[in-house]
């Protein structure tokens, strides 16, 4: 390898962890635990060093899915070189620098997903149509989805003819089945990843349908018996920890889904090449996320949190346990997703259910709708355009 391609890749890593710092920095590091914070169950600090924390674990161990998506399911028949790959993470780091220098909510799921297409077919590549309409869907159904279980749960949690011991324990066993049968890395076999279904069904003797009923039932029931026991004895105290269970699911999953867009890019780049396994690539991009979260989102998760301030712990709820199944559901189709839009579509949908049509605020959320449409279409021309330019 010369020593100018050695710079090139050297380069290329240096932009994949500003990224990742940008994310840890960023929405993905500070909305998880802003609902938490502003409910007063968490302090800012202690919010900022948990959520760096669980966004490295959920980077590690569940992040290896949308990284594949972004660096090789986009765009087919081509590989991005060194330069792409700066490319692609320059045009997203700037269109996010634009958005929070004038307060648009630009979304990394947008900018880095655009500028990869852009860049890959500029470079030759060919459209891959299945998986755009996929992305396409889970965007599309994320407002949806999100914000009707907001709703949903909203409008159950305080009703008197449905007792928190019974519903919130529920939820818990909701969370509880998905929590069963994710994957996580190396809990499959040979090191490969899988799920404490995947990992039950080996030793129990029976067939693998009824073991995969039998844990998810099993995990289910005793997460929720634990949540019932904490409620019955301490209501306040139980919803807060719950709540700050939720906030740190969706950190983990936060971690799994944003660290692809910083490093997805590099895998064609490193993992082809011989030179880093994807494993170390995704504990660098863990890393990078973690510092981020330390450094950066302390100052993010205070201005949120008082947004979120009047929502207390019952909205909280019902906005995290929705934006936790869609993170899980993104990380396994491999979809990368705006953790701002799964959040604050739950969020949304809570406050409609307490305070109505009057709770929304329709010209912000059309001009978020706007922000999201815009960078994606921005990032996809910049990327074409600059590679068209550049080879001409």
């Amino acid at each position: 390898m010369s020593l100018s391609t050695l710079g090139l890749f050297v380069v290329a890593g240096l932009a994949s962890l500003f990224m990742a710092w940008v994310i840890g920095a960023g929405s993905s590091g500070a909305t998880p635990f802003a609902p938490a914070v502003g409910a007063n169950a968490i302090s800012t600090l202690r919010a900022a060093l948990v959520v760096g924390l669980l966004g490295f674990a959920g980077a590690v161990v569940q992040g290896a899915n949308v990284s594949e998506a972004v660096g090789r399911g986009l765009v087919g028949g081509v590989s991005l070189p060194a330069t792409g790959v700066i490319l692609v993470l320059l045009i997203g780091a700037s269109l996010m620098a634009i958005g929070i220098k004038t307060g648009y909510p630009i979304a990394t799921a947008f900018t880095v997903t655009g500028s990869v297409v852009g860049v890959g077919l500029a470079l030759g590549g060919d459209p891959v149509w299945p998986k755009y309409l996929q992305i396409g869907f889970v965007w599309v159904l994320t407002p949806i989805v999100g914000g009707g279980l907001g709703y949903g749960i909203a409008r159950v949690l305080p009703r008197a003819d449905v007792p928190e011991r019974y519903s919130v324990p529920a939820l818990a066993a909701l969370v509880g089945i998905v929590l069963a049968n994710v994957d996580f890395a190396y809990l499959g076999p040979g090191r490969t990843a899988g799920s404490l279904v995947d990992l039950s069904q080996q030793a129990l003797p029976i067939g693998a349908v009824a073991a995969a009923v039998a844990i998810s039932l099993s995990v289910a029931l005793s997460v929720a018996a634990l949540v019932s026991w904490d409620i019955r004895r301490d209501l306040s105290g139980g919803l807060r920890r719950f709540l700050l269970a939720m906030g740190s699911l969706v950190a983990f999953s936060a971690g799994g889904s944003q660290v692809g867009l910083a490093v997805g890019p590099l895998l064609p780049l490193f993992a082809e090449e011989g030179i880093v396994p994807v494993s170390a690539i995704l504990v660098g991009g863990g890393f990078g996320i973690l510092v981020g979260s330390w450094t950066g989102a302390p100052r993010m998760i205070k201005s949120l949190a008082q947004d979120y301030s009047s929502l207390g712990p019952r909205r909280s709820i019902a906005a995290l346990v929705p934006s936790f199944l869609i993170a899980q559901f993104a990380v396994l189709l491999g979809v990368p997703v705006s953790f701002n839009e799964i959040v604050v579509s739950g969020i949304i949908g809570s406050g409609v259910a307490v305070g109505g049509r009057g709770a929304i605020d329709a010209e912000k959320i059309i001009r978020t709708v706007g922000a999201w449409a815009g960078s994606l279409l921005l990032a996809l021309a910049l990327g074409y355009g600059i590679v068209v330019a550049l080879g001409a």
